[in-house]
């Protein structure tokens, strides 16, 4: 069974990087009612320790799965609201629900909490999207229900523009990183 994970591990040529926060920053719109609604989205619940060896099988399934079992669509037909952050209804989601799915499924698995963090991105578009990070020894790593690989953040081609905060799950912070954040460098 090993074996057959370490065979799932992502092709990527060399380690990333973590990404690094600057400043607090208010939470994204629909945060802290979900905050509200889910006690594991903003708590730690430990920070135990995981090898990359056997976080990255764990990461590339919980993403996949995650991906197959999720049908696309936006809150205002899920929920009846414009901007919500949830769990998918229905199996059906935006974004941040398939980041939620990914968060509960891991903590749910015995994931370390301070290892995990969702994040507000532009994506090659330029459109606001939402997916979870991981953070490894070898870097931050992107589960996103775009791709149905984990990448470094590097290797997404997204601008990074804030982050919960890995050690205070109620927190936000700035991580401007990424092709664009030039453009944002004097906020």
């Amino acid at each position: 069974m090993l074996a057959a994970a370490l065979t799932m591990l992502p092709s990527e040529g060399s380690a990333g990087s973590m990404l690094r926060a600057s400043r607090s920053i208010g939470a994204p719109i629909g945060f802290p009612s979900a905050c509200a609604r889910y006690a594991w989205l903003c708590h730690n619940q430990g920070g135990g320790k995981i090898s990359d060896d056997a976080a990255m099988p764990v990461l590339q399934r919980v993403n996949r799965s995650v991906n197959a079992s999720v049908r696309p669509a936006l809150d205002i037909s899920t929920s009846g609201k414009s901007e919500y952050w949830s769990l998918p209804i229905d199996n059906r989601g935006d974004c941040e629900d398939y980041a939620l799915l990914k968060l509960k499924t891991l903590l749910d698995a015995g994931f370390p909490s301070n290892k995990l963090s969702m994040s507000v991105v532009l994506d090659r578009r330029g459109n606001n999207h939402v997916v979870l990070l991981a953070r490894l020894n070898a870097g931050d790593y992107v589960l996103d229900n775009l791709s149905g690989s984990v990448r470094t953040w590097e290797s997404t081609g997204y601008t990074f523009l804030a982050s919960q905060n890995f050690s205070n799950k109620g927190a936000w912070q700035v991580t401007l990183a990424g092709p664009r954040a030039g453009q944002f460098s004097g906020t």
